[in-house]
């Protein structure tokens, strides 16, 4: 059985690691709450660009363009891009390993990959297993931003249009709600023309005529470029507040946990401290007695 030292020791070292779990969580808390505002801040951005796609395609239907199915149907890639993005460190529960095992499972059917990777522990993860990775991004997660985005973005898109790469996916986390994060896979290119088939609300503009210099095509690719530069931006931002939601739940977890430790060691503590002081008296009391028979003893001899 420990003493009481050794127990008040355990119990300190398990008071000062929740104050770094606390910690922690509410450092995990601010940095989600930023993220999401500044997604908040830019997102009328994007939502206007695919409104000018949208508005392209209904008043333009012989649209061409690299960076959509043709007409006459999909054609089977040879070589795919996976953008795969996960976080510099783990204390985040199952979030890094989520997104692994399903990049390792969708790379695994297909014969030509080529790997790009946002985040150190995704780096450590593929490069420990000596897969090739095509690009590393070197600068950390921890600080999604639309410059960083651009820069990823011009160079999947580098490999896009000089055909050395057929489809482009990113793999990551996504929040649907404070309690729950999924993996999610989608396709950044080439794009589905159904995919910006005009709402409903914007079929009153089909009737008005847009001119378009210097040409259609000319116009809708450079506004692909930004979009997809934004999809990339809302995917890392997505990403990084299911990080910080993955890291709240666990640290709420430790909390909870060395909560449930400390009662059990504070228990231990008043059942081995009642014990020393139980032994202590009965050892007091036993030298009382001692001590009384003794004096008995002299006093019957005298």
């Amino acid at each position: 059985m420990s003493n009481t030292k050794e127990i008040k020791n355990r119990i300190n070292s398990v008071k000062n690691t929740q104050k770094i779990t606390n910690a922690m969580y509410l450092i995990s808390s601010t940095k989600m709450r930023k993220a999401k505002e500044e997604l908040d801040r830019t997102r009328p951005y994007f939502y206007m660009q695919e409104h000018e796609i949208r508005r392209i395609f209904q008043t333009e239907i012989d649209v061409t363009s690299p960076y959509f199915y043709p007409k006459t149907g999909r054609k089977t890639a040879e070589t795919y891009a996976y953008l795969i993005i996960t976080a510099d460190k783990g204390l985040a529960g199952a979030y890094n390993h989520n997104v692994l095992k399903m990049a390792e499972e969708e790379m695994e059917k297909h014969k030509k990959v080529k790997l790009y990777v946002v985040g150190e522990y995704g780096r450590r993860y593929f490069t420990k297993r000596k897969v090739h990775i095509e690009q590393s991004f070197l600068y950390t997660a921890q600080n999604p931003n639309f410059t960083r985005a651009r820069e990823i973005s011009s160079i999947l898109l580098d490999e896009y249009d000089n055909k050395r790469v057929d489809e482009i996916r990113i793999i990551y986390s996504d929040m649907e709600n404070e309690l729950q994060s999924t993996v999610k896979m989608i396709r950044l290119l080439p794009f589905d023309r159904k995919d910006f088939w005009t709402k409903k609300e914007d079929r009153n503009e089909r009737d008005i005529h847009y001119e378009f210099y210097p040409s259609v095509d000319e116009v809708l690719n450079r506004v692909i470029k930004g979009y997809v530069a934004g999809c990339i931006y809302g995917a890392l931002v997505d990403s990084f507040s299911a990080e910080q939601n993955a890291r709240m739940t666990a640290m709420n977890s430790a909390n909870q946990n060395a909560e449930d430790l400390l009662s059990d060691l504070q228990l231990e503590y008043n059942r081995v401290r009642q014990w020393a002081i139980t032994q202590e008296i009965t050892e007091v009391a036993a030298g009382a007695k001692g001590q009384m028979r003794k004096r008995k003893k002299e006093a019957l001899e005298s």
